[in-house]
């Protein structure tokens, strides 16, 4: 037995950040769906009653379900989240830090919108990270941090600064947890780093009541997600319809290029580099 084997089993325990919907929706079923008892964190309203409802109807009965409210940007919520959590069901084998938002900033746009983004994208991360992990190491089972970063957190594109800079932070957190649990004698507990593709969720569907051909569904990327994790990546980096992984390596690559051929920073939207961006990217090797 492998340990995303004994990991995803039931009688393991989940707890999902941004449970109510979307991307963490769709781990909470997959979960439930493997007997594992869930508990699934979100903003308290209409939403949260209604995935709790689906969940326990999924699972047969609110034994293995738990829904709780809670604002990720405020640390002692977090605390709060793992005291109900561990109270009803002993111990934590996953953590999925995956609540975020995404308004829409510039440099010099409100400060609160600065703030909100920080504060739950990777504030969120670092201290639910922070909250849950000595438990999850202390336990001594085996067990899964996983933290939904995104490709905007690697390729920086212009648009959205404070949400590009919360996921950079995303990433290189998520690097160095890693680093740190595999140096942690007798630690059984491992990070991993979600990127996601396009994916139809109500951050990304805008005013679109109607899947657009490029994205995938919620479902389809915890199902990449499940598999990437039996294979043992850290880095589940997901395709869409539009954009395949090639595409995805290429544009990462020129990204970081741009440092060590002192290219002008976002040089893959720069008039002068247009054309050497796209020979590039249709480069093969």
């Amino acid at each position: 037995m492998t340990d995303i084997q004994e990991i995803f089993k039931k009688a393991s325990v989940a707890v999902i950040t941004g449970g109510a919907s979307g991307i963490g929706f769709a781990a909470a079923k997959h979960f439930v769906g493997l007997g594992m008892s869930v508990a699934i964190a979100d903003l308290g309203g209409e939403r949260l009653v209604s995935a709790r409802d689906e969940l326990i109807a999924l699972a047969g009965s609110d034994e293995h379900v738990m829904a709780i409210e809670t604002d990720v940007s405020k640390k002692e919520q977090l605390e709060a989240l793992e005291r109900v959590v561990l109270q009803r069901f002993g111990r934590v084998h996953v953590l999925m830090n995956n609540a975020g938002i995404g308004p829409e900033t510039s440099i010099f746009s409100p400060q609160a919108g600065w703030d909100d983004i920080l504060g739950v994208n990777l504030l969120g991360v670092i201290n639910g990270t922070r909250t849950f992990g000595p438990g999850m190491l202390a336990h001594g089972k085996p067990g899964l941090i996983i933290n939904t970063g995104s490709k905007q957190g690697i390729t920086t594109p212009p648009g959205n600064p404070a949400y590009n800079v919360s996921k950079a932070g995303v990433k290189v957190f998520t690097e160095a947890l890693q680093h740190e649990l595999r140096n942690t004698e007798g630690g059984k507990i491992s990070a991993h780093l979600l990127i996601p593709g396009f994916v139809f969720t109500g951050l990304t569907k805008g005013d679109r009541r109607e899947k657009p051909a490029g994205a995938w569904t919620p479902e389809q990327t915890v199902e990449f997600m499940i598999q990437s994790l039996a294979r043992g990546d850290f880095y589940v980096l997901c395709p869409d319809n539009d954009v395949a992984r090639p595409i995805d390596e290429r544009r990462m690559l020129w990204a970081a290029g741009d440092i060590i051929e002192n290219r002008p920073p976002l040089s893959r939207w720069h008039p002068d580099y247009a054309d050497k961006f796209k020979a590039f990217l249709e480069k093969k090797d």
